[in-house]
């Protein structure tokens, strides 16, 4: 198939995954509501990655690593999923829903900038723009978070962190000589970070009553079966057909649709300081994501 387009059906399934990745935002700090940061992410992320290793296996992929093939598992899934997955679900027990996604999608431009500060990666007009919005960005939301009555500019600081670990797995991922199918190293990357979540959650947080509303009961489902399975099965089919521009205006818009669906979900009602964030946060994404005219093709990456 030709990079330069896709079909109606792969766009109307972009645009579902789009929605999936978007929402699970304020479904995430819906959630927190009756369940703590830690056990939430473990318990969804288990069953996510049991659905996905059922899912393939019956698809006949090759679901067990290999000899060397569990290092990468390990080193991949340590920043990829564990670091990212960790701090962004403490980032969004500490602030607005929308607020979290447009911080957590700053990563393209860290991982821009790591591979220019750690890989000699050549450093255009293009990233320095790109940064500049993005320090604007967090200029604004994290003055905003100081001077609100209740504002916790702590979870700016678990957002970038998952945003830095996230883009810090991307050049791994990039770099990695991997012999796994890219379904099955998924799925232990999460059965590996669950297994440490269930451990930090035990350690860090009290057990859960288990004695949730039937509308919590249906936000795990989603965290579950829709942001850990039917949204990476729609990536998996669609991310190497992906044309880049394609792809860079998916990521842009997942900030967006969490920003927008978290007033119907949580209630939360961005100011003029989320609204200019995410302007700032698309443009630089579009910035270091959107090939220039004399580069017609990159490598697509997942967005969750």
């Amino acid at each position: 198939m030709s990079g330069a387009h896709i079909s109606r059906r792969q766009l109307w399934a972009l645009v579902a995954l789009t929605l999936m990745w978007g929402t699970n935002w304020p479904m995430m700090k819906y959630s927190l509501r009756e369940l703590s940061p830690l056990y939430f992410r473990a318990l969804t992320m288990s069953f996510g990655a049991l659905w996905l290793f059922s899912f393939y296996r019956m698809k006949g992929v090759r679901m067990w690593p290999q000899g060397r093939e569990w290092r990468s598992v390990a080193t991949l899934g340590l920043p990829n999923v564990l670091g990212w997955h960790t701090m962004a679900i403490l980032g969004v027990k500490e602030l607005a829903s929308g607020r979290a996604a447009i911080l957590g999608f700053t990563m393209p431009i860290w991982t821009v900038l790591l591979g220019v500060l750690f890989f000699k990666e050549k450093l255009t007009r293009r990233i320095g723009l790109a940064v500049l919005a993005v320090a604007l960005a967090i200029g604004l939301l994290t003055f905003n978070e100081l001077t609100a009555l209740a504002g916790k500019p702590l979870g700016i600081v678990w957002m970038e962190g998952a945003a830095l670990s996230w883009a810090a797995g991307t050049l791994l991922m990039r770099r990695a000589h991997l012999t796994i199918p890219m379904e099955t190293l998924t799925v232990w990357m999460l059965i590996l970070a669950s297994v440490c979540l269930w451990l930090f959650a035990a350690v860090l947080e009290p057990w859960p009553t288990w004695q949730f509303s039937a509308p919590m009961w249906g936000s795990l489902a989603y965290g579950a079966l829709i942001n850990y399975g039917f949204a990476q099965i729609i990536w998996f089919g669609l991310a190497r057909h992906l044309p880049p521009a394609t792809s860079a205006m998916s990521i842009m818009a997942i900030p967006l649709i969490g920003t927008a669906s978290a007033t119907l979900i949580v209630g939360e009602v961005p100011g003029w300081q989320d609204a200019a964030a995410m302007l700032c946060v698309m443009a630089a994404i579009a910035a270091v994501l959107l090939p220039s005219r004399s580069k017609s093709t990159t490598t697509a990456s997942s967005p969750d």
